[in-house]
């Protein structure tokens, strides 16, 4: 039977403290709310009154509820009131020192059967609890920001945690209305181990000037469906903090992709500590506001590339599959007249089929008009003939994911094609300059990565080469506005934003189901409870197809010769066994 707990006590009412207090609060527990100092403690009382006032404007806790909860209440800057509580929760500074200093005093206070809790998020909860005269009653309870609103909680039981201990809090968890997963001990615990890998890769990717903070963000957020993207995420985490946890992870698991960026300890050295210092990697309009406003770095408008741009009026598109049609559908619905190559009669038909029902389905649904169908089926042209696109003024291939097949494909549209003519790929992670260097005309030659399905995503990955015009850039930018769509510029290098920053993620999470850490389902909940992601990384995998993922992975770790992008050898197992997702009914799960 689990231990019913009535009174519980919060040490730290910063933004995590306070919103730990509000849970308990709001489900009928007493608090006793601990702060250093009482300016602190008024502090974190301003923080509970502003976030409930918030709950009842949005209708989500009546004013009478409100009056209860802080009637539960007791602020206090005296950890002496702490001494009938039956757990307390600390949630102070990610500074070890200090936490275990907290803990020790704790022991002369509370009574010998009250549960010690740390919220800690990267630290070693087995060093904190050695620190007091009886380390199983010390267990790590790690909400996520904001406490009051995500479902998600890590139960971290250290070797020493006794099991009823950790019954009780995980019962607790539960009370509370969250989702307990239950880990080990270890930095990082679940999200923050997959979730700061990716964090420091995407800084990375700024740093080194390879695209800019509003494309590398934009990206995440269209490309994969991400609540936020990594640089604003990093703003709203603190940079101080940010640093904090990645250095934790690499000293204890040295692996060189969680060794902090160095840009981010200079900023912080610097006092741009994100949304609360009112800069990190944006500015804010003062610190603590959401409001992001102009700075140096905020782009002036218009299209990157210089020397103007050229006419695109009439489109080519080679290929038949999903992903071709679906560029169709979105060229023909911005007015441009577009011709399409398929290799047959019988796929041209199916081209114009597919198109047909698409638009049919949109007329239905209210998004077109019959007149809207009728004429963005008059643009369209299916043929089987590549010679019939000698006068496009832009080709988008989208054909098999195989180089061989993709240059001799670029030799024969720099013959056929008038010069001037842009010559665009969609690969998803071959080196576009392979594709370039096949022709007569590199200059001409440029990156359009679709999204799939390409009618409903707004990315758009801009991929230039060494060789890439400056006003084939901006061609294709202005293009991408003209169709709709979020154009995001990058250079020419595997994965290039979104699969460069998803899939070693990806690649991590089969590695911490490897090492037998966690559950795929544990995983997955992480990510999407802890997180905001859309789906976990397991539901993600078998949706992409394993065999997709490996291929893409393999790619990384070519051009980047990084030991952690090497593919994680269970990845390797099931794509061999043919266990390659949904597509194949098995992948990291079984399906009907």
């Amino acid at each position: 039977m689990a231990r019913e707990f009535t009174k519980v006590g919060v040490i730290g009412l910063g933004t995590m403290g306070a919103g730990i207090v509000e849970v308990f609060a709001r489900n009928g527990i007493d608090v006793v709310a601990v702060e250093v100092t009482d300016e602190a403690v008024e502090k974190g009382r301003g923080v509970l009154q502003h976030s409930t006032d918030r709950a009842v404007s949005r209708g989500k806790l009546s004013a009478d509820d409100q009056a209860a909860l802080h009637e539960r209440v007791q602020f206090t800057s005296d950890m002496a009131d702490l001494k009938e509580c039956q757990l307390v929760v600390e949630a102070v500074p990610e500074h070890l020192d200090l936490k275990k200093e907290i803990f020790g005093r704790l022991d002369a206070i509370v009574s010998d059967d009250a549960i010690l809790a740390t919220n800690t998020s990267s630290l070693p909860v087995t060093e904190i609890a050695v620190a007091t005269i009886n380390p199983k009653r010390v267990v790590g309870m790690h909400f996520f920001n904001p406490a009051p609103v995500l479902q998600f909680v890590e139960v971290i039981k250290t070797v020493i945690t006794s099991d009823e201990i950790f019954e009780d809090v995980k019962a607790l968890a539960e009370r509370l209305g969250k989702k307990p997963v239950i880990v080990g001990d270890k930095a990082g615990f679940i999200a923050n181990a997959l979730l700061f890998g990716y964090l420091n890769h995407a800084v990375s990717m700024y740093e080194s000037r390879y695209a800019t903070r509003e494309d590398i963000d934009a990206a995440m957020k269209l490309g994969c469906g991400y609540p936020m993207g990594p640089l604003a995420l990093m703003d709203l985490i603190g940079l101080d903090t940010a640093y904090e946890i990645l250095d934790t992870m690499y000293k204890q698991g040295r692996d060189r992709l969680h060794a902090p960026s160095p840009i981010i300890k200079q900023m912080v050295s610097a006092g741009l500590k994100g949304r609360k210092s009112g800069r990190g990697f944006y500015t804010y309009a003062e610190p603590g506001s959401s409001q992001v406003v102009d700075d140096a770095l905020t782009p002036k408008g218009g299209v990157e590339g210089q020397g103007g741009t050229r006419s695109v009026r009439t489109v080519g598109v080679v290929g038949s599959g999903t992903m071709a049609t679906g560029m169709v559908e979105v060229f023909a619905k911005a007015g441009l007249d577009v011709t399409f190559v398929a290799r047959s009669d019988a796929k041209v038909e199916a081209v114009r089929a597919a198109l047909a029902k698409s638009l049919e389905k949109a007329v239905q649904r209210g998004k077109a008009t019959e007149e809207e169908r009728d004429a963005a089926l008059a643009r369209v042209t299916g043929t089987t003939r590549l010679d019939d696109l000698a006068q496009v003024d832009l080709v988008v291939e989208a054909v098999v994911e195989d180089l061989t097949v993709k240059r001799a494909l670029f030799e024969n549209l720099d013959e056929i094609c008038r010069p001037g003519a842009i010559l665009a790929t969609t690969t998803s992670s071959l080196p576009v300059v392979e594709c370039a260097a096949a022709t007569k005309r590199p200059q001409d030659v440029v990156g359009m990565h679709f999204f799939n399905p390409a009618q409903v995503m707004r990315l758009v990955e801009v991929v230039h080469t060494v060789s890439t015009a400056p006003d084939v850039v901006a061609t294709v930018q202005s293009l991408c506005a003209t169709i709709g769509k979020h154009a995001v510029t990058c250079g020419d290098r595997a994965g290039f934003i979104v699969n460069a920053l998803l899939f070693p993620y990806l690649n991590d999470a089969v590695k911490m189901l490897e090492a037998n850490y966690s559950t795929a389902d544990d995983i997955d909940t992480a990510m999407k409870t802890g997180c905001g992601l859309p789906m976990g990384p397991f539901e993600l995998l078998d949706v992409v197809g394993l065999d997709v993922s490996l291929a893409i992975e393999r790619e990384l770790y070519l051009e980047f010769r990084e030991r952690g992008y090497a593919p994680a050898p269970l990845l390797e197992h099931l794509v061999t066994a043919g266990y390659l997702g949904r597509k194949t009914g098995r992948g990291f799960r079984t399906y009907a």
